[in-house]
């Protein structure tokens, strides 16, 4: 019997231990696939927004974007068609459909600095005429410049 023993203890023990070097590439696969993928996610018209040092508004939903190009045109982030412009009863209608399922739906004004103001009020008419009660205006931060530092000493 002790014969038996020995060859027991001289034999390889089979480790319990997981290979992760698989998981790590079909990991780092993944990551390249998103980082790829969450560019060409992110849809919105191009907007060049005015500059303005204003808090951001806390806001529990996801608010309805209402935007203003360079010529004029409207587009909202809601719906099948955010890419095409749409007229002033589309969007009073698209507005008023979403306020309908959500009256306290926060809606966001993001217009061009370069669009004539008047194009913005009437934007501004156009979801109140919806009745929207909670509308707000994006702007993106300012750049400090050394100009508006001012000098100690």
């Amino acid at each position: 019997m002790a014969a038996v023993q020995t060859r027991r203890r001289g034999r390889r023990q089979l480790a319990a231990e997981i290979n992760v070097v698989p998981y790590i590439d079909v990991m780092l696969v993944l990551l390249v696939i998103f980082m790829v993928t969450a560019p060409l996610l992110t849809q919105g018209v191009n907007v060049e927004l005015p500059k303005a040092a204003a808090q951001p508004i806390p806001s529990s939903e996801e608010p309805v974007t209402l935007y203003v190009d360079a010529n004029g045109r409207y587009f909202l982030d809601i719906g099948t068609h955010r890419k095409q412009p749409l007229s002033d009863d589309e969007v009073t209608d698209r507005i008023a459909a979403v306020l309908r399922n959500k009256p306290d739906t926060m809606i966001l004004l993001k217009a061009d600095q370069t669009v004539p103001y008047a194009r913005v009020a009437v934007g501004m008419t156009l979801l109140q005429a919806a009745g929207a009660s909670k509308i707000g205006f994006v702007t993106d931060a300012p750049t400090p410049t050394k100009a508006g530092r001012r000098k100690h000493g």
